[in-house]
């Protein structure tokens, strides 16, 4: 598969992503009556939904990562290169952006906003790290154990840490940075944004640490290369 279209892939997936966590935020908001719970719910069942969808077309052509930390974790296991990672990181957030500003456009809210939504403080960052851990666990486990599984299982991985997290797992810097520019129901502020992506790297070095040990045939990490 040429890059052209690996690249082309990432963009669309993320921006379809962000137009869905953010679009049915808004939805979720209008509708809900101010019960919050059932807003996190509507908001996160088409999540989950739209991951599923999106990693089961689009993974064979570019891997459907949709998040700088799996390209990063993927990049560790020496699965794409350094150049490639970074292209692939930049049509992310490129693609991201662009399904929020979609997402506004089809509710009638201001196109370009910065969100006030204040997530902060240790618990939130841990829980970032916890979820990222835990997703790119996820999907390396599954790889191996199921390839075919792995929308289902990325998906349902979601829409379970949207719930037992604090943070509602973002659990990815593309979508942390498209969403510090919507000022609706699931957006942070971008002062609070840099933390999120901090701990999510290091959630995803850390579930490829485990991984490469757990996973190895015989219970050791395997050499480099």
């Amino acid at each position: 598969m040429d890059a052209s279209r690996k690249l082309a892939a990432e963009f669309i997936g993320t921006a379809f992503l962000l137009a869905t966590v953010v679009g049915s935020g808004i939805m979720a908001e209008r509708l809900a009556g101010g019960n919050v719970a059932i807003a996190l719910l509507g908001n996160t069942i088409p999540t989950g939904a739209i991951l599923v969808v999106l990693i089961t077309m689009l993974g064979p052509i570019s891997g459907a990562h949709f998040n700088p930390a799996v390209t990063f974790a993927f990049w560790l296991r020496r699965e794409i290169a350094a150049r490639d990672s970074l292209l692939y990181i930049a049509m992310q957030v490129a693609g991201g952006l662009t399904g929020v500003w979609a997402a506004h456009l089809m509710f009638g809210e201001i196109v370009f906003q910065a969100s006030t939504k204040m997530r902060t403080g240790g618990a939130q960052w841990f829980a970032e790290f916890i979820a990222t851990f835990g997703l790119v666990f996820t999907i390396f486990a599954t790889l191996k154990a199921s390839p075919k599984s792995v929308p289902m299982a990325v998906g349902l991985y979601i829409t379970a840490a949207y719930w037992f997290t604090a943070s509602t797992s973002f659990a990815n810097p593309a979508v942390t940075v498209a969403r510090a520019f919507s000022d609706t129901f699931a957006g942070i502020r971008p002062a609070d944004m840099p933390l999120f992506i901090v701990m999510q790297f290091i959630g995803a070095a850390a579930a490829f640490a485990i991984c490469r040990w757990l996973l190895s045939s015989d219970g050791k990490a395997p050499e480099a290369g």
